[in-house]
């Protein structure tokens, strides 16, 4: 298996993961590969710019920053 074989069966694995995630009504958290933005990705498609807030709790762990609008997604 080369490089771009890997690639595509590790990118696939990661787009079924997150389907399943949201699908199961968990948000998901990720670092936005383009803008280095924080983002969390509710199940029903919004998505917001959030800071983490280091040492809190984890129920409590960010906040949000603002909502991204499908525009600028």
């Amino acid at each position: 298996m080369d490089s771009a074989e890997i690639t595509a069966v590790f990118r696939a694995a990661v787009a079924r993961e997150r389907k399943e995630t949201l699908a199961a009504g968990i948000p998901i958290f990720y670092q936005d590969s383009r803008t280095g933005m924080n983002v969390m990705e509710q199940p029903g498609g919004r998505k917001y710019e959030i800071r983490f807030i280091p040492g809190a709790p984890r129920d409590r762990h960010y906040e949000v920053i603002r909502e991204i609008s499908k525009d600028a997604a």
